[in-house]
C-alpha cells in the first residue's frame, strides 16, 4: 500500500493506494501549529476507521505547499509509520519537463496536477489546460510533449468572498453558491451572482486566452474541492477529476521506484 499525502493551505488530503486503486481518502483541515503528534493521532484514527492496517503502508509520498508543516508531517510519519517520505520536488524528482524560468518556484500540487492530467487524458499530441479549484485557483499548461509551460495563479472564490466582506462594511459574508438569477433582487442575491457567475466568467476567460496560445483544441481539466461547483457551468471542461492530485503523486512515486 501506498499512503499519498497533499498538504494544502486549507486541507491535508491523504490517499490509500492499493497498487493503481485508490480505496480510501480523507480531508483535515490545515492548522499551521499542529504538532506532529496531533497529526499522528488524527491520522492513526483514521486509519482505524477505514480499517487500514498501518503496517501495510510500504512507502509515502508528500506533497506540500505549506512549508511550515513539511517538517512536522515528515516528523508524525517517521514517528508513527517509521517511513521516511518521498518529499516531491518540481525541480528534481517530479520526471516531468518543467520549462518555468525558476522550476524551484513552482507548487508541488501545480506540477502533479500536471502529471496526472497528461497521464490520464493526455498523450494524443493536445496540449492540456488544468483547473484546480482550492484555495487559490491554478491554471496551468502541459504542452502535447508532456512539458510543463506555466500557468496563471488567481485568488480562490472562497477568499473573494471573504475580501468582499471584510472591506466593504454594508456587506454581509455569504455562502458561495450558484445564485436563481444573474440579477439579485437582494443585496445578498446580486453578491452571489457577482462572485459566482463573475468567477465562472473569469475561469472561462483565462481559459479561452491560454488555449489560443496554446495553438486551440486543449484538453481541459478541473479538479479541487470546487471543482463539482464551478466546473458543470461551463461547456469549456471536458473532464472533473478531484482525486487528480493525489494520483499525480502516486505517479511521481512510481516514477521514483523504476530504477531502484
Amino acid at each position: 500500500m501506498l499512503l499519498a499525502i497533499d498538504v494544502g493551505n486549507t486541507n491535508i488530503v491523504l490517499g490509500v493506494f492499493q497498487g493503481t486503486e485508490l480505496i480510501r481518502s480523507w480531508r483535515l483541515q490545515t492548522l499551521r501549529d499542529r504538532t506532529a503528534d496531533e497529526l499522528g493521532l488524527a491520522v492513526d484514527g483514521l486509519f482505524v476507521h477505514g480499517k487500514i492496517d498501518r503496517t501495510r503502508i510500504e512507502g509515502v509520498v508528500l506533497g506540500s505547499v505549506v512549508p511550515p508543516l513539511t517538517n512536522t508531517v515528515v516528523g508524525m510519519l517517521w514517528k508513527y509509520l517509521e517511513r521516511s517520505p518521498l518529499v516531491v520536488d518540481p525541480a528534481s524528482n517530479s520526471g516531468m519537463p518543467i520549462l518555468y524560468s525558476n522550476p524551484s518556484e513552482v507548487g508541488a500540487d501545480r506540477i502533479v496536477n500536471a502529471i496526472a492530467a497528461f497521464e490520464q487524458y493526455g498523450g494524443d499530441g493536445r496540449p492540456l489546460i488544468v483547473c484546480d479549484f482550492g484555495t487559490a485557483t491554478t491554471l496551468d499548461a502541459v504542452s502535447g510533449k508532456g512539458e510543463y509551460l506555466g500557468g496563471a495563479i488567481c485568488p480562490g472564490v472562497t477568499i473573494s468572498a471573504d475580501a468582499l466582506f471584510q472591506r466593504a462594511a454594508r456587506l454581509p459574508r455569504i455562502e458561495v453558491r450558484k445564485p436563481a438569477t444573474v440579477i439579485g433582487r437582494t443585496t445578498i442575491g446580486a453578491m452571489e451572482s457577482g462572485l459566482f457567475f463573475g468567477y465562472v466568467g473569469m475561469v472561462e476567460g483565462l481559459v479561452r486566452r491560454m488555449d489560443v496560445e496554446l495553438g486551440g483544441n486543449a484538453v481541459c481539466v478541473a479538479t479541487g474541492g470546487l471543482a463539482v461547483v464551478i466546473a458543470p457551468e461551463t461547456q469549456l471542461f471536458q473532464h472533473v477529476d478531484v482525486e487528480l492530485t493525489l494520483q499525480g503523486l502516486r505517479l511521481v512515486w512510481e516514477r521514483n521506484q523504476a530504477p531502484r
